[in-house]
């Protein structure tokens, strides 16, 4: 029985990980419907400037390991990590929903940096190849040749999967591909509950993650723009019709998303400290079932979607069956397409044929 409610509590702050990775997938997908494949990358990108934002010697130096040193690295990563959401929002879905303008430039300018990395292998052929691919996209701009409109929920897929690709070769790049092992910010402490022995960092990561769930519901259910949001999840047309600026609005919601993919992204290194550029697929994929599970679209569902499976990979690790942690989470995916696609909270939508 010690051994059962001691894997009980393990599995609860792993899957309230989880659960802050699949409410991004599910935001995203209630407002646009479109499964956001780069948003564990984004958790990824979260762990990293974590990393770095710890490692920066004023922090170091005045704060330490400290209460205050945490909330500073979480904010901070989840702060860059919401301008990264806005940005792959503004210049890799939107076009794929409107034409914009300066995506050709914006995009040129990326392949042209890339062809400079790979030919000069300096930051002066970087930077030269990124202008000259800014001035070629500009031109093309310039003469008319723009991303058309897009109405294939195919392609805004295809460009989900290029963009999770390009951040994690990116990562490869900019951080380097060897692992890193992510500091400590905060003191570790063991608390002895009668037979039951709990790690600080555990308690922390389900505290910070049910108080961040709790603002969440908080923004979406009694706020303006949580009612803006959820007018277009309910119907795009209908809340452009209503005066909804819904461009910002999927544009807040991509930043909230990939925010708490970042908060998830500093819990997780708290438990397990070493982080690299493809660190964020296998959670990534986790935090997805979860989501299908809870009933993607739903944040409710979301949230219970990660705690079963962060239990269920727990339990299998605990009673002797690791070699299936991973498995266990696509078992029940395959599970929950059977017998309830809609997921535990989903609802089950009539489409026209």
């Amino acid at each position: 029985m010690e051994t059962f409610l001691q894997q009980v509590i393990n599995g609860i702050s792993q899957g309230s990980a989880y659960a802050l990775i699949a409410l991004g997938y599910t935001m995203v997908y209630g407002v646009l419907r479109l499964i956001n494949f780069a948003h564990g990358d984004v958790y990824m990108f979260g762990a990293f400037m974590g990393y770095y934002l710890a490692n920066i010697p004023w922090i170091e130096s005045r704060l330490g390991t400290s209460a205050a040193s945490a909330v500073f690295v979480m904010l901070g990563a989840m702060i860059l990590s919401a301008g990264l959401g806005i940005l792959i929002e503004q210049f890799a879905y939107r076009p794929g929903r409107s034409a914009t303008r300066f995506t050709l430039a914006f995009w040129f300018g990326v392949l042209g940096a890339g062809g400079g990395q790979l030919v000069g292998q300096t930051f002066a052929s970087v930077v030269l190849g990124a202008v000259v691919g800014i001035a070629v996209g500009a031109v093309l701009e310039w003469l008319g040749i723009r991303p058309v409109r897009q109405e294939s929920r195919l392609a805004l897929l295809i460009i989900a999967i290029g963009v999770s690709l390009f951040l994690e070769n990116g990562g490869q790049q900019a951080f380097g591909a060897d692992p890193k092992f992510f500091p400590q910010i905060i003191p570790t402490t063991s608390l002895n509950i009668g037979p039951l022995n709990l790690d600080s960092q555990r308690v922390i990561v389900l505290l910070v993650s049910l108080a961040l769930m709790v603002v969440l519901t908080v923004i979406v259910q009694y706020t303006k723009t949580g009612k803006a949001m959820r007018a277009v999840s309910f119907n795009l047309d209908a809340a452009k019709l209503m005066g909804i600026n819904t461009d910002r609005i999927i544009a807040f919601t991509f930043a909230l998303g990939s925010a708490l993919a970042a908060a998830g992204g500093i819990l997780v290194s708290l438990l397990y400290p070493r982080i690299d550029p493809l660190m964020g697929v296998m959670p990534g994929l986790k935090a997805f079932v979860a989501a299908v599970l809870g009933g993607i679209g739903s944040i409710p569902g979301a949230m219970i979607g990660g705690l079963i499976i962060g239990m269920a990979e727990v339990m299998a690790v605990g009673y002797g069956q690791s070699t299936y942690r991973d498995a266990i989470a696509f078992v029940i995916l395959v599970l929950i397409l059977l017998l309830r696609p809609a997921g535990i909270m989903g609802k089950g939508m009539i489409e026209k044929v």
